[in-house]
This record gives structure tokens, C-alpha cells and sequence, in this order.
């Protein structure tokens, strides 16, 4: 018998930004990442989203597939200057229309569709005026959610508000390395709280319209290990998991902040500033579902020198930097871990001990596992992409999730990163996630992973063969 629950969903997610393209079809607003991304040195080879793999156009031959491979559900995100080019205001209705008729096409092909309201592509009007650290970008933010449950609320059940704050937050206001560039951490603290408040204000909406689904947050899922049993390292650790876990999940999930975190960050920088009524919205408003997305943990030790903020966006092992804070705490590598070519550790074991993290901490959270998978070149071997380090990832991650699942966690469904091959952001598309490959030599052709055909024999036997 499977340990996976009879009504589990095996899924595959993606993002709008990083599959649609037509970044100025039919009425659609700039983003942040239409803008950061021409910029000349900020991705990898100045890779950007105008074209990506064009799933705009060729969304019903994507869902065919979906349909094809067996998937039962399909995490994606709705760009919101697609639909508000302005951010608020006037509506572009072709923009409603495209996400109308792939909520339909999937629905057709009994593909559950979970929506995803921000995956970080921000309209370029609203940074225009602040973006994040704007208090009126979260008011925005309802407006565009309203529109989105009236047009979609009655076919679509699974809602997520946010995807990875840790990422656009960290990233665009500390390492300056996303949008908006900013290298401020009392700017990256008010604008999470924005977030965090856009969030409740959209979860109010979405129960005073009377909404027939689930609303929930995406987070990271990043467990911290010290590197020694010394009592620095264990007292990084445990204050890289207050920062980088609790931080972020606490207002959601309990409707508050950490409160010693908090006493700290209000003391040196007076930040979050609380407008009126915040500790209540954030209170009443948390969320019915938590989901996780986890590809690796990091190695942490005590940090009393400056560290080189670099990512590794080339896909050469070892070409990133240290990540860390000077007297706090910084990420290194375990020198026993196995690595990916981009750097990250591969430790399915993550996956369980996070997953029961998550449990002990805030109580029994329905749980969807949003985003878990391998970036790396897959090989081409005569006309075939063989790509048989994915499947071993995926078998060893669901292996873990299993053990999850039998100790007790409420996991209701399993979405790997990615459906298709897509822009990965700062990586470009050299960094390869999906199950079906995409040919950018040959008009976007689509092709079948080795990949695919084993995740369909997963889902057809609902997690029995692997």
C-alpha cells in the first residue's frame, strides 16, 4: 500500500516570468525583471524573459503534455502587470482572457490548477512609486487579488499568495543582486512587512468573498546544520534558522513575529515600522496551508569576517563566494556533502527533517511541497535527453517525503521544479530543471526528458514505483 494519501496531487510548477515570454503582448505592463533584466552584467550571459519558452502561445500544447505525463495538479504564477499593467486600475482583459483559458485547458485534462498571485514580477508602475517599501504597494496588491478570485475563484481551489520572500527580499534589498538592487538591511526588513501585510490583506479578501478553496504562503525550507558541535557554530545555526525559517514563517503561520528577533531589529534599525492595526491583520488572516520549497540545507559556522556575497550563476562548481554576515553567522561548504554543478548540496534527508521542523513548530499545517528539483545540463545522446541524475534526485526527495508522510506530517501534494525548462532567473537557461526540454536552436521545440516517462509511471501508480 502507498503511504501517500488517496487524494495526494502529483504535480510540476513553474512561473511567469520564467516560461511565458510575450513580455509586451496584448496590453501587458513591464515588470521589474522586464527592466532589471536589460540591463547590461546582471544575468548570466544578459539572459532575459522577453521570448522564454513562449508558453503564452504555446500554452495548450504545454498542457497537452501536463495531460500526457499524468500530472494532477499544476503550480503556477499569474503575472500581475499581465493583468493591471499599471499595478491598480484599469484591467487588460486580454491578460484575463490567457489565464481564463488555461485555467479551462487544464481543468479539461482534470489538471488541478494551483495559482500562485506573486512569483516575484513585480509591475514596474508600482516600484515606480516604492515597490515593497511603498505601504500602498500592499493595498495594490489586494486590489490585483480581488480581481483575480472574482475572475478565476470559482474553477481554481488552491491560492497561494507569495512565493519565497527570502529570495525577492534577501536578494533585491540586501545583496542587490534582483530587482530593485538595493543593499539596505532596514530597507529588506519594512519591505518584508509589506509583504507580509499585502498577504494578509489578500487571505482577508479571499475569506470575505467567500472563496471555495485554500489559501496559503510559499516559503523556502532550508534547514541549517552547524559545520562542528562547537558552541559558536551551534549558536550560528540556530540564529540562521531564527532569520532565514522563523522570520518568515512566524507572521503566516502564527500570526506574529519573533519576538527577541523583533526587540533586536526595532532596536538598531526601528524596523518594521507597524502602520495601525498590523499585529491584528496579521493575527486573524494566517494562512490554511504552508508550502515548502526545498532543494538543499546549508553547512553554518560563527562569522566574525566580512564575506564575499557571490552566487554561482555559471553552472562551474566552486565559482560562488561565501554567504554570510559578518558576526552573525555564514554558510560553507560541508566537506562531506555532494554537491550540484551551481553549488547547492544535494541532501534528500532535508526534506524529512525539515518537513517534521515545520510540524513541531507550528502544529499539524497542511503541507504542499511547492518546489523541489535539480538544475543541471542535462546530456543529448543520440537525439535523447537523458537525464538520469534528475530521476535519482526525485526518487531520493520522494523517498524522503515519504518518511515525512509516515511520521505523522499532513503532506497533500508534491510539485517538482520545473515542468519545462525555463529562464532560471540570474542563471539563464544553460541551468536545466524540467522534464521536457526545450530547443532554443529549433523554434522552442519541445522534447520528452527520460525524466518524464519515469514521472509518469510515479504518478500512474500514485508513488509505488520509483
Amino acid at each position: 500500500m502507498s503511504v501517500f494519501p488517496k487524494h495526494f496531487l502529483w504535480g510540476a510548477a513553474t512561473a511567469a516570468y520564467q516560461v511565458e515570454g510575450a513580455h509586451d503582448a496584448d496590453g501587458k505592463g513591464p515588470s521589474i525583471w522586464d527592466r532589471f533584466s536589460h540591463i547590461p552584467g546582471m544575468t548570466y550571459q544578459n539572459t532575459n524573459g522577453d521570448v522564454a519558452v513562449d508558453h503564452y502561445h504555446r500554452f495548450r500544447e504545454d498542457v497537452a503534455l501536463m495531460a500526457e505525463m499524468g500530472l494532477q495538479s499544476y503550480r503556477f504564477s499569474i503575472s500581475w502587470p499581465r493583468l493591471l499593467p499599471n499595478g491598480r486600475g484599469n484591467v487588460n482583459e486580454a491578460g484575463v482572457k490567457f489565464y481564463s483559458d488555461l485555467i479551462d485547458a487544464l481543468l479539461a485534462h482534470n489538471i488541478v490548477p494551483m495559482i500562485t498571485l506573486y512569483h516575484w514580477d513585480l509591475p514596474q508602475a508600482l516600484q515606480d512609486e516604492g515597490g515593497w517599501e511603498a505601504r500602498s504597494t500592499a493595498d495594490a496588491f489586494e486590489e490585483y487579488a480581488r480581481l483575480c478570485y472574482a475572475r478565476f475563484g470559482s474553477r481554481v481551489k488552491l491560492w497561494a499568495t507569495f512565493n519565497e520572500t527570502i529570495v525577492f527580499i534577501g536578494h533585491g534589498y540586501i545583496t542587490g543582486s534582483h530587482p530593485p538592487s538595493v543593499k539596505d538591511p532596514a530597507r529588506a526588513i519594512q519591505a518584508c512587512h509589506h509583504v507580509f501585510i499585502a498577504h494578509a490583506l489578500a487571505v482577508k479578501a479571499f475569506r470575505e468573498m467567500a472563496i471555495d478553496g485554500d489559501i496559503g504562503f510559499v516559503n523556502v525550507l532550508q534547514p541549517h546544520t552547524p559545520l562542528t558541535d562547537k558552541k559558536e557554530d551551534r549558536a550560528a545555526a540556530a540564529l540562521a534558522d531564527a532569520i532565514h525559517t522563523h522570520w518568515l514563517y512566524d507572521p503566516v503561520l502564527l500570526g506574529t513575529y519573533p519576538a527577541e528577533l523583533l526587540a533586536q531589529t526595532q532596536a538598531l534599525w526601528g524596523v518594521p515600522r507597524f502602520a495601525p492595526g498590523d499585529d491584528a491583520l496579521l493575527r486573524q488572516n494566517r494562512c490554511d496551508f504552508i508550502g515548502l520549497n526545498y532543494y538543499r540545507r546549508e553547512t553554518v559556522v560563527a562569522n566574525e569576517e566580512a564575506t564575499r556575497q557571490q552566487s554561482n550563476n555559471s553552472g562551474e562548481p566552486g565559482s560562488g563566494g561565501e554567504f554570510g554576515f559578518k558576526g552573525l553567522f555564514k554558510f560553507v561548504r560541508n566537506p562531506d556533502g555532494v554537491y550540484t554543478d551551481w553549488d547547492w548540496e544535494i541532501w534528500p534527508q532535508g526534506l524529512t527533517d525539515g518537513i517534521m521542523m515545520i510540524k513541531e513548530r507550528y502544529g499539524d499545517i497542511p503541507v504542499y511541497i511547492t518546489e523541489n528539483g535539480l538544475g543541471a545540463k542535462d546530456p543529448i545522446i543520440n537525439g535523447d535527453i537523458i537525464d538520469d541524475p534528475r530521476i535519482e534526485y526525485l526518487r531520493m526527495h520522494i523517498n524522503a517525503l515519504e518518511k515525512a508522510i509516515d511520521l505523522g506530517a499532513d503532506v497533500r501534494g508534491y510539485y517538482p521544479w520545473s515542468f519545462i525548462d525555463l529562464l532560471s532567473w540570474l542563471n539563464g537557461y544553460k541551468k536545466q530543471y524540467g522534464f521536457v526540454y526545450v530547443d532554443h536552436s529549433q523554434d522552442l521545440v519541445r522534447k520528452r526528458k527520460k525524466s518524464f516517462f519515469w514521472y509518469q509511471n510515479v504518478i500512474a501508480s500514485h508513488g509505488e514505483e520509483r
